[in-house]
Formats: structure tokens, sequence, C-alpha cells
């Protein structure tokens, strides 16, 4: 049996040994384990704890109080060395993060639009403030949405130019934006202003003035009193405000099943603004979209009343828009995601 003096001066050893430790831990995770060492369910003040029982009674109260003033003493030194410890962390990370915030700054680049973006957004400020709303329409189409509503039966000969993306007998990835037109028309009783950009699918080898996805814009007024004049009017307004005050357009006769009659319209030759170059032929007009009056057999199969309603369409490929407004002559720097192209606009 051990007797009091001796477990009093081993409850002193521990905290002698524990005080010197700490001394030598450098991280937290020593920390913890000289704590679990000394104060643990299985440390070393416990163990000397469990022998109380061979004490007497008087004995007893006088060792469990010097046990817990060694318990307190020794948590209290280790709450203390934790803090130096992460005090020490901080300085440490605090001089390894120094900021010189005399030196120059990292210049913040500036996001900007697509130049595709940018001319679309202002076709679409030009038509709204017409009057214009903007329709959508699906990407992958039916076959009669696509031709046969646009007077393009199966066996059109127009049928033959369209190199389409077929994805079944009767599904199709639309060659055209004016499938949109269709479903406007069927869905809503005139009057009808809008326009529809979107995406459309050909099957075209890759060139400086052909990809296999390209965008268009439609644009449809249906109502009554419409004539070739409004269409006239409606371009004229559209390419000034694009192009300038000075750009002139050009209505040329041409076929398209859709509309009767149809023309053909160039603008003045962005080259060489008007005067005669080898892009425009020496004409000085380049040709830019197709456009014409509404086909009475469109409006027929829409279910609207050619004797009572009239109206346009005119059809563009946009990425020819943008190139015409920026002077760019080749379609595929649009896609290519050059910054060095991309940062001119």
């Amino acid at each position: 049996m051990k007797g009091n003096e001796e477990m009093k001066q081993q409850l002193q050893n521990i905290e002698l040994a524990a005080k010197q430790e700490l001394e030598k831990i450098h991280d937290s995770a020593e920390l913890e384990s000289l704590r679990v060492k000394f104060l643990g369910k299985k440390g070393e003040l416990t163990a000397i704890l469990k022998q109380m029982s061979t004490l007497s009674a008087e004995e007893r109260p006088v060792i469990g109080q010097l046990a817990n003033k060694i318990r307190a003493d020794i948590e209290e030194a280790i709450s203390a060395r934790s803090a130096e410890l992460k005090a020490a962390l901080a300085a440490r990370r605090l001089k390894e993060e120094k900021l010189d915030v005399t030196l120059p700054g990292k210049p913040l680049k500036v996001g900007k639009l697509h130049p595709y973006n940018a001319v679309l957004n202002e076709i679409e400020e030009i038509f709204l403030g017409m009057g214009f709303d903007i329709a959508e329409g699906p990407e992958v189409e039916y076959d009669y949405y696509n031709f046969e509503a646009l007077n393009l039966p199966p066996d059109h000969p127009a049928r033959d130019t369209q190199d389409t993306f077929y994805i079944s007998d009767n599904v199709l990835l639309r060659t055209q934006t004016s499938s949109i037109q269709v479903h406007v028309m069927e869905n809503q009783k005139p009057p009808i202003r809008i326009i529809a950009p979107g995406r459309v699918y050909r099957s075209d080898a890759v060139d400086a003035t052909h990809s296999p996805i390209f965008h268009q814009m439609e644009a449809l007024v249906v109502d009554k009193g419409i004539t070739m004049a409004d269409l006239n009017g409606t371009l004229e307004m559209l390419m000034k405000r694009l192009y300038g005050e000075d750009c002139k357009i050009r209505l040329r006769p041409h076929h398209f099943p859709f509309t009767e009659p149809s023309a053909e319209v160039d603008i003045t030759c962005f080259n060489c603004g008007g005067k005669g170059c080898s892009m425009c032929k020496n004409e000085g007009y380049v040709e830019l979209l197709g456009a014409g009056m509404v086909h009475p057999k469109v409006l027929r199969q829409c279910g609207i009343d050619p004797e009572v309603y009239s109206g346009f369409a005119f059809g563009l490929g946009l990425e020819r828009i943008v190139m015409a407004k920026y002077g760019i002559n080749d379609m595929r720097l649009l896609y290519e995601n050059d910054l060095r192209f991309l940062n001119q606009f």
C-alpha cells in the first residue's frame, strides 16, 4: 500500500513532467498527444487517482484536492501553450503572405460582347423600336413547317437545292428561320409584326463564306393593306440604322417559293462606298438578303385569308450582316474564338 506522501510526490512529478514536455511542443497535434498522455482516461494522472482506494478516509480528500489542482494547472498550461502556438502560426502566415501594397495592381480585363451578339442586339433594338416582337421556334423541326407550309411540297424542284440534315423522314434540323413564321401565323391572328433570329443548319462545306451552322433572322409583317412600299421602307430604315445614312438599298426581281413578288436586296458596297470595286464587281452594290410579299398560298395554309390580309417577309444571314458592318472577309473568324480577332471589337 502506497502512502500519502508517496502519492503526493507522484502527482507533483506528473505536473513537472507535463510542463517540461509542453516547452518542447511545436504544433497542435503534439499538444493533443500530450493532453491524452497526462489527462486522458488512460493517462498518468488518471492512473494515480485509481490508487486512491488504498488510502485512508482521512488521506483521500487531501490527495483528491491536490490531484484536482494539478489537473487544473496542467489544463491551464496546455491552453496557454495552445494560444502561443496559434499566435505563432498566425504570425508565420502573415509573414509568408505579406503583400507590398505599393506594387502596381494587375489590370482587370473586362469582358465584352462578341461582334455577332452586338449586332444582333442592335438589330433587335431597331425592330423593337418599330413595334415588332421577337419570336422563337424549334431548331429540330418537322418537314411540314420547314418546307410544305412555305409552298415547298415534296416534289418542288427548289428542294433539290436544300442540303438538309434529316433526322428521320419527317424530322430535320431547320434550314431556315422561316419555319418560325408558320408557327406564329398558325397561333396568332393579324396584325403580326415579328422578327425571328436563330441558328440554322445546312450541309455546307466550311469556307470563308459558308458554314454548316450559321444564324438567320426572319422578319414578318401581316396586316390589312401591307404593300411592297412598307417592305422597302422597313429595309431602308434598318440599313441606314446599321450602316449609316449614306447607305442605299436596291431591290432586284427574284423568285422565292414563299413570296410573290420576290426580290433580292442589295446595299451600297461597304468596301468602296458605292464607287465600284472588285468586291461589288464595279456595280457599287452587294447582295445582302432576300425579301418579298408573303405568298397567298402560305397565308391560306396558315389560316389567314389572303383576300383580306397581306404581308411582307425577309430573311437575312446575320453573319453576313456582321461581316458587312465590320469589314470582315472570312466568316470562320466569327467562330474561332481567337482573342486577337475578338479584342478588336
